[in-house]
């Protein structure tokens, strides 16, 4: 994980080349922005969930060994997944608190400890390696989300062909990855609940496993609701003053 999260540090570097190329769409910008920009790491966001995402569904389709035993599989190639996630979380949190004044984000903060809590029992013990992966498949929706904010920095209207289909893959898609996975994944949950390979778990792991499940799939939908209403307000043309406040919710969204 400590050598992830010096990789995710290189990785911003292009982010602040990208900057200079842009300086001077940028000098319209606030300062807040432009400090945001900067030091952001939307950019190895995007890195991040890609890598992150297409390993998922490989393991998804092709690791047997994961879906045949949910809870005790040979964790291997889970576990470097997983790796890479808690890198890039740890990496961003580090990066939320040096500039809590400009990026800071309490949904943010809750999401990446939640994640971080579970996965800790998953690189340390191997255990839940079918269902650990399952949620990394959520990562498939950031790009678009990312995609969204860098439209925005740049002033693209927001009625413009890019950021309308742009928006409305980034609604498709995190419904899919988010939403509608969850009765698939709490079905298996429902199914390995008091068998005996859930009870070789002990409490601890148990706990872990549908406390964080739960918690993040709260905030999946709380998130969900954000992105319906914004795509509802740009399709129908509707202006209110809550209209950018919403967009920054979404846009403050990476994983």
């Amino acid at each position: 994980c400590i050598i992830l999260l010096l990789s995710y540090s290189l990785l911003l570097s292009p982010s602040v080349t990208l900057t200079k190329k842009k300086k001077t769409q940028f000098n319209l910008l606030s300062i807040v922005k432009y400090c945001d920009y900067m030091l952001s790491s939307r950019l190895v966001s995007t890195v991040h969930a890609l890598i992150v995402g297409t390993l998922c569904l490989y393991i998804l389709w092709f690791d047997e060994a994961v879906n045949k035993d949910p809870v005790w599989g040979d964790p291997r190639l889970v576990k470097l997944n997983v790796a890479i996630t808690c890198g890039y979380l740890l990496y961003d949190l580090l990066l939320l608190a040096m500039h809590w004044k400009t990026m800071g984000d309490g949904f943010f903060v809750c999401h990446h400890l939640a994640a971080l809590y579970a996965y800790g029992y998953v690189l340390g013990r191997g255990v839940l390696p079918y269902f650990a992966n399952f949620r990394l498949i959520s990562e498939l929706s950031t790009p678009f989300v990312n995609q969204r904010w860098f439209f925005d920095v740049l002033s693209y209207p927001r009625s413009g062909l890019q950021v309308v289909l742009n928006g409305a893959a980034m609604a498709v898609v995190f419904f899919v990855v988010r939403i509608a996975v969850m009765p698939t994944y709490y079905s298996r949950v429902w199914s390995t609940v008091g068998t005996p390979a859930f009870e070789r778990l002990g409490p601890g792991p148990q706990v872990a496993w549908i406390l964080s499940s739960v918690s993040l799939d709260v905030l999946n939908i709380i998130w969900m609701y954000r992105i319906t209403r914004g795509c509802y307000r740009v399709l129908t043309g509707s202006k209110s003053t809550r209209t950018k406040k919403q967009t920054s919710d979404i846009e403050n969204h990476k994983d």
